[in-house]
């Protein structure tokens, strides 16, 4: 005799039902602050001046960063994690002592159609000639998200230094003369 009735026993006694399968339980999310998030970094700011490495005593030199939106994967609490870095403000410290923050990364004088040695929100002047080493750090506000699709925001900021920009510094000196160096040679300033 085949059985073919699933609740039926070959015996014509109704077939125990199995119990329900326990239900996966959820781990409850972790809460997460800026020190669970030691073992992701964010790559380091580039940072570039203008005019190309050089200033002039007294005028603005521009320095922009260059820092984008990052998003990295791993592991943490026995989660697969991703971790988005996103640059927030933007601290410049010039080399002299002296530090500007900024909202912006700053921008080139190319790009917004200003002329060499225009000021800027991120530009500096520098009061003595001499060779400075700048440099810019980034602040990133850091999210989470545990695969669900919510980004969590982790409270305080995760920072990253550029390398070091070298900003070699000139005096400039202008005299009036009556005749160029080509007419006369031997002027000042020849």
């Amino acid at each position: 005799m085949d059985c073919v009735a699933p609740d039926v026993a070959c015996n014509g006694n109704a077939r125990p039902k199995p119990s329900p399968t326990p239900s996966v339980r959820r781990r409850a999310i972790p809460a997460v602050t800026l020190t669970d998030l030691v073992s992701f970094r964010p790559v380091a700011p580039a940072l570039a001046s203008e005019p190309d490495g050089i200033g002039i005593v007294g005028m603005p030199t521009n320095l922009v960063a260059t820092a984008q939106t990052q998003t990295l994967r791993g592991e943490l609490f026995d989660f697969a994690v991703s971790v988005r870095f996103t640059p927030d403000h933007y601290s410049f410290a010039y080399g002299d002592g002296t530090t500007r923050t900024s909202r912006t990364a700053g921008t080139r004088w190319s790009a917004s159609g200003d002329p060499q040695f225009t000021p800027t929100g991120t530009s500096h002047a520098y009061r003595e000639r001499g060779t400075y080493m700048a440099a810019v750090t980034v602040s990133y506000a850091a999210t989470v998200n545990f695969g669900d699709g919510v980004w969590r925001p982790v409270a305080g900021f995760v920072t990253s230094t550029s390398a070091g920009q070298s900003i070699r510094v000139y005096e400039a000196h202008t005299a009036l003369v009556a005749r160029t160096c080509t007419e006369k040679p031997s002027g000042p300033g020849c």
